[in-house]
C-alpha cells in the first residue's frame, strides 16, 4: 500500500489561503463595524449636516447656509481663545503626567514588600469618577475654607476665580487623576523589556543612569508614544473636570472647545454654530491622532 506525500505548497495556494482568511476576518469584524457606524458615524454625519445650517432652536429658524458658519468660525475670537486654552491644557497636562509617570512606573516595577498594595492605591485617583474628584478639588480650592489655602498658612488665593490660577488649578486636577493611567501604560512597556539586557549592562559596569538612557528609554519609546496618544486625545476633549471646577470662567479663561460648543448648543440653542464648533473639535482631534500615529508608526519601523 503506497502513501501519497503531499507536495510543497505553491505560492498560488498560499495566496488563496491568505485571501480566504482575510475575507473571514472581514466577516467577523463586520458586525462590530456596523454597530460602530450606527453609534458613532451617524452622529458625526448629522453634526456635519447641522453645521451647514443656521439653526437656532429658540427662534425656530433653520436654513441652509453652506460654509457660512465655518467662515464665521475663522473670525471668532472666542473660538481661537478656546482653542488656545485647549492646546495649553493638553500640552502642559500631558507633559507633566509623563514626567511623573515614568519614575512612578520605575518604582512600581521594583520588588519590595507591599508593592501590590501600592499599585492598587496608585490607581485610586484614576478610578474615582471625574465629576466626584473635580467637586472634591473645588472644595479644596475654596478661598475661604479650602484645604489648599490652609496648607499655605492662611493664604487667600482665589484659585478658581482668578484668571492666572484657574486654568493651572484645572491642570493640577487632571494631572492628579490621570497620572496613574499613564504610569500603568509605562509599566506595561517596562515589563516588556528583556531582563537579559539589564544583566548584561550590570556585567559591563554601566551606571543606573547610563542603563536608563541606553536601554530603558529607547525601548520604552513606543509605550511613551502610545501613552501620549491616548492622553492627548482625551485631554483635548476635556469637559467634565473644567466644567465642574469653573464652567469655563473666569472671563472664559478656562473655556475649552468642548465647553464652548456645549454652551453654544445647550445654553444659546444655536445648534448650527454649536455643531460647527463640535466638528472643528473633532477635526482637531483627528489631526492630533494622525500626527501621533505617524510618529508611532515611524518608531515601530525603526525597531
Amino acid at each position: 500500500m503506497t502513501s501519497q506525500v503531499p507536495g510543497p505548497v505553491g505560492p498560488g495556494r498560499a495566496r488563496g489561503s491568505l485571501e480566504r482568511e482575510r475575507r473571514q476576518a472581514y466577516w467577523l469584524v463586520a458586525p462590530a463595524v456596523l454597530v460602530l457606524a450606527a453609534v458613532a458615524l451617524y452622529p458625526i454625519l448629522a453634526a456635519v449636516w447641522l453645521s451647514l445650517h443656521r439653526f437656532i432652536l429658540v427662534f425656530g429658524e433653520r436654513r441652509f447656509v453652506g460654509l457660512g458658519n465655518y467662515a464665521y468660525l475663522l473670525g471668532d475670537a472666542r473660538f481661537w481663545s478656546a482653542l488656545g486654552n485647549t492646546a495649553y491644557f493638553t500640552g502642559v497636562a500631558v507633559g507633566v503626567e509623563l514626567l511623573l509617570a515614568v519614575p512612578l512606573a520605575l518604582l512600581l516595577q521594583r520588588a519590595f514588600p507591599g508593592r501590590g498594595l501600592l499599585r492598587a492605591a496608585v490607581l485610586v485617583p484614576w478610578a474615582i469618577p471625574t465629576v466626584v474628584s473635580a467637586r472634591l478639588w473645588a472644595w479644596m480650592f475654596n478661598p475661604d475654607y479650602g484645604l489648599i489655602n490652609r496648607l499655605l498658612l492662611g493664604s487667600d488665593i482665589n484659585w478658581l476665580g482668578a484668571p492666572g490660577y484657574a486654568l493651572h488649578a484645572a491642570i493640577l486636577v487632571d494631572v492628579w487623576k490621570t497620572t496613574p493611567f499613564v504610569a500603568l501604560l509605562v509599566l506595561a512597556g517596562l515589563q516588556g523589556i528583556p531582563e537579559d539586557l539589564y544583566k548584561a549592562a550590570r556585567v559591563d559596569g554601566a551606571s543606573p543612569w547610563r542603563t536608563f538612557r541606553s536601554i530603558t528609554l529607547p525601548l520604552l519609546k513606543p509605550a511613551l508614544l502610545l501613552a501620549v496618544l491616548f492622553r492627548s486625545l482625551d485631554a483635548f476633549r476635556v469637559f467634565d473636570a473644567i466644567y465642574v471646577l469653573t464652567e469655563g470662567g473666569p472671563a472664559n479663561t478656562t473655556e475649552t472647545l468642548s465647553i464652548y460648543a456645549y454652551k453654544t448648543l445647550m445654553r444659546s440653542g444655536d445648534f448650527g454654530y454649536g455643531s460647527t464648533l463640535s466638528v472643528a473639535t473633532f477635526l482637531c482631534v483627528v489631526v492630533l491622532a494622525a500626527v501621533w500615529l505617524r510618529l508611532l508608526g515611524r518608531q515601530e519601523e525603526a525597531r
